[in-house]
């Protein structure tokens, strides 16, 4: 990648490899001895991120497909038996499904960072490409994966995304059923997804083995954008920039780390823990975060093919950048105009990924249509008139006489902006998701909240019971085996109590010698069986309302908390939008209907619930169960105990999680710490 190297290895072995496949003199020559400016600022440091990045998703995906089964009625529950059954499966899980957001970011930033400082000019204009191919092969390969866990959002983000394609003049619905394998999405579309989300990963590292050779050749920009000319302005790759990156990623994995232990659900959306029904549409489809901004240039074109181009077109832009800009100064440091309309280009970014996650209706499309042309402005209009009009300041002669200024605003005003873009993204978000047409839960203090959060065992072992002498009758655990009562973070029942209370329970079984299906008393390693044979069993008796499952009902609900909320719950990791819900659906029966609202025949008023009209009637009533420990026996203390089980029945592995964090984070602050003190000592003699 770098040229002809002198490397010679001292060991015979090696020196016998090495004249036959001199693989260390390339690996020698491209990651040690490699001349890196010496002013390259700690935006450099993503590129190093990124590729740290790539291998954890690449790992844990592999990992994760070994328990993963690609069929339509298998794919939601083996992705919750893996987070459940599988040895650390819900790490792996966070870890893959939080790494793809935290990917998304650092290339983000590292977009940023090349047009800030000019990246794509002459003479890397094919190391910036090759970044753009590298970037719609991730869009593809996240898209692909959102869709893998078969939720409610899942399917319909699929539905809506694929359905773009039917746009393109003639072989438009060709390219649909070949997507879909099919006339909608099915297990074929679910198949083809999953072998896809397999394969582009491992392209995406073959496209990155051909970027950083481009970057070799090129060689490094900087922030000053002035070649190296002399060895004063460069330093060797290793230990100058080694460290310096594992400096960089280990803060990194700081962030990765909050929302892989403590805030895993953070950046998801709750109807993704609903299995996915295709006659049950979402109120609000909006793709995650990162496809936001393109997302918004989709839906502001009324017409549906200019639509799709103008999406795409968005990003195929990129590509043309280097032409589009012929400045001959690179770097927006020494280009005050440029300076500015970037920042502006930033804030059309964040304001465009904010209108994709509203409703396309009034204001949002005008402003929408707006923005959509200021973000085809800046590429066509600003940055061609710019290289005409605009007078730079002198640019140094070289890197060595530059003065670096530590800590600069610029530095501070790109971590404002990237700050206020994730709050307005997820908030945006949670916006989305509020139930309209409800009041919202009031806010609980939950034994489980915090970084340090346990569960109350006895509220386990009271909503326990609750559910069994109340929801059991309507509502199944499907999810949950009578063991896992006696697990660790848990109820914490003895072995012999759970093998007493699972035998309580008839389970079906079969069949047996003669081919005929029996019932037997349950065993510890059963499920808790359900209450009705099939769907329409439990339609019929309900009113032609099926009873949810409730294993992962405080996950799969939610409310948009608002702003400022949102921001706050980011650094005070509240996450228990959920167990507010359920809690407040619980105790939000009215007899009397207010003024105004009308409830259909059959249904009741919930003045939390979305629409106020549910199907459940009041399911508890002061005195209805008797606690065995004193507790209070009203419907308020119900609520809050059976919450608590169902928040348990959703995350059983909560306890676990939270402890491996706090290691982990005592850990990594360490080693950054090190890593840090050890930067400083390595680049004490080169500034």
């Amino acid at each position: 990648m770098s040229g002809p190297s002198d490397y010679q290895p001292s060991n015979p072995a090696l020196q016998w490899i090495e004249r036959r496949l001199p693989i260390l003199g390339l690996m020698h020559s491209s990651f040690v001895a490699y001349p890196t400016p010496r002013n390259l600022n700690y935006w450099w440091t993503f590129g190093a991120i990124l590729s740290f990045m790539l291998g954890m998703q690449i790992l844990t995906g592999v990992i994760l497909a070994m328990h993963y089964t690609p069929h339509a009625d298998l794919a939601f529950k083996s992705v919750e038996l893996l987070v459940r059954d599988v040895n650390y499966g819900w790490l792996l899980r966070n870890m893959h499904a939080c790494g793809a957001s935290m990917f998304f970011f650092a290339v983000y930033v590292h977009m940023l960072r090349g047009l800030y400082y000019g990246s794509y000019k002459e003479p890397r204009e094919v190391l910036w490409i090759l970044g753009v191919i590298i970037y719609l092969l991730m869009m593809a390969t996240g898209f692909m994966g959102y869709v893998l866990p078969w939720g409610q959002m899942s399917f319909w983000g699929a539905t809506v995304i694929t359905n773009l394609f039917s746009a393109i003049p003639y072989v438009g619905e060709s390219i649909v059923t070949l997507l879909w394998g099919g006339y909608s999405v099915g297990n074929p579309t679910l198949n083809r997804f999953f072998s896809l989300h397999y394969l582009l990963p491992f392209l995406i590292a073959g496209v990155v083995v051909l970027h950083v050779w481009a970057l070799h050749v090129a060689g490094q920009n900087n922030p000053d954008g002035v070649e190296p000319r002399t060895e004063k302005d460069t330093v060797p790759f290793t230990p100058h920039a080694t460290i310096k990156d594992m400096f960089g990623v280990s803060c990194f994995l700081l962030l990765y780390a909050w929302f892989i232990f403590y805030m895993p659900n953070y950046l998801g959306d709750a109807d993704n823990y609903i299995p996915a029904n295709p006659g049950v549409t979402p109120p609000h489809i909006v793709p995650e975060w990162y496809y936001l901004p393109f997302y918004a240039i989709l839906r502001s074109i009324p017409n549906k093919l200019a639509g799709v181009i103008g999406m795409f077109s968005a990003i195929i832009i990129l590509c043309f950048l280097p032409w589009l800009d012929a400045a001959k100064t690179r770097s927006s440091k020494y280009r005050p105009l440029a300076k500015q309309f970037f920042w502006i280009f930033v804030a059309v970014c964040i304001l465009l990924g904010y209108l994709g996650a509203q409703p396309p209706e009034g204001i949002y499309v005008i402003a929408g249509r707006v923005l959509t042309v200021c973000y085809f402005a800046y590429f066509l209009i600003v940055l061609p008139l710019l290289s005409r009009i605009e007078t730079p300041r002198p640019v140094p002669n070289s890197i060595s006489e530059s003065i670096l200024a530590k800590g600069s605003k610029a530095v501070a005003s790109v971590a404002i902006v990237l700050v206020a873009a994730g709050t307005l993204f997820l908030g945006s978000l949670q916006d989305a998701r509020a139930n309209e047409g409800s009041d919202k839960p009031p806010g609980n203090k939950w034994s489980f909240a915090g970084p340090f959060g346990k569960f109350d065992r006895g509220a386990l072992q009271r909503g326990l019971k609750v559910y069994k002498e109340v929801c059991a009758s309507c509502h199944g655990l499907s999810y949950i085996a009578f063991r896992n009562l006696a697990e660790a973070g848990g109820p914490s029942y003895s072995v012999a109590q759970v093998a007493a209370f699972a035998s309580d329970y008839k389970i079906k079984d079969g069949p047996n010698d003669a081919g005929d299906m029996f019932e037997r008393p349950g065993r510890p390693a059963d499920y808790f069986p359900s209450p009705f044979p099939n769907e329409q069993a439990a339609r019929a008796a309900n009113g032609g309302a099926a009873p949810p499952d409730l294993s992962l009902i405080t996950k799969a609900r939610s409310y948009g908390r608002g702003f400022p909320w949102f921001i706050f719950d980011f650094f005070t990791q509240y996450q228990e939008q959920g167990p507010d819900y359920v809690s407040a659906v619980l105790q939000g029966f009215e007899e009397k209907v207010p003024e105004g609202v009308t409830i259909p025949e059959g249904s009741y008023y919930n003045k939390f619930f979305p629409g106020h009209a549910i199907k459940m009637p009041k399911p508890l009533s002061d005195g209805q169960v008797t606690y065995d420990d004193g507790s209070p026996a009203t419907v308020a203390q119900y609520a809050k105990d059976v919450t608590t089980f169902l928040m348990w029945t959703a995350e059983p592995h909560m306890e676990a999680r939270k402890r491996l964090g706090f290691q982990v984070f005592v850990f990594l602050i360490i080693f950054a710490g090190l890593m840090y003190f050890t930067k400083k000592k390595v680049w004490a003699d080169s500034h």
